[in-house]
């Protein structure tokens, strides 16, 4: 990130067909990093903590930065997050929520647990495009992040 097109990114998203939309807007803003995906909550701590279906994997890289949907199967996005931010390994990662509750408690829970931005996803293409490229700009291009990949 901030050109770094190396740092992985980790989609914690459900909808196949949310994660196909991101994808091909993504490939749109020009984003070239690694994105991996996780359709529910244990799956994305397990591949975090590289525990498991990923434990003695040693090419599980860290994220750079995660986009968490909140609505998930079994441990919901408010119960991930929280969980990352509480792991002293973990918690240096930005996580950006990317959902559609625009729900004020959510919101609020979110920031509560400690997420670097919470975004609504639009439903208007366009809005979801520019969405995108907004979030790209920012975390893809101005923002320098620690080094992720290395592990402690």
């Amino acid at each position: 990130m901030a050109g770094d097109p190396t740092q992985p990114l980790l989609v914690i998203e459900d909808s196949d067909e949310d994660f196909e939309a991101l994808g091909r807007m993504m490939q749109k803003a020009s984003i070239a990093n690694p994105i991996y995906r996780c359709t529910d909550g244990d799956d994305a701590l397990d591949f975090l903590r590289r525990a498991g279906n990923y434990d003695g994997l040693p090419n599980i890289p860290r994220p750079a930065i995660i986009l968490l949907d909140l609505n998930l199967p079994g441990t919901d996005g408010r119960e991930v997050l929280e969980q990352i931010k509480q792991d002293n390994d973990l918690k240096v990662i930005p996580v950006v929520v990317f959902t559609t509750s625009s729900n004020p408690k959510d919101v609020e829970v979110c920031y509560r647990y400690g997420v670097n931005g919470y975004i609504v996803k639009p439903i208007n293409i366009d809005k979801l495009m520019r969405t995108i490229q907004i979030l790209a700009d920012y975390w893809f291009e101005a923002v320098i992040l620690p080094n992720t990949l290395r592990r402690p």
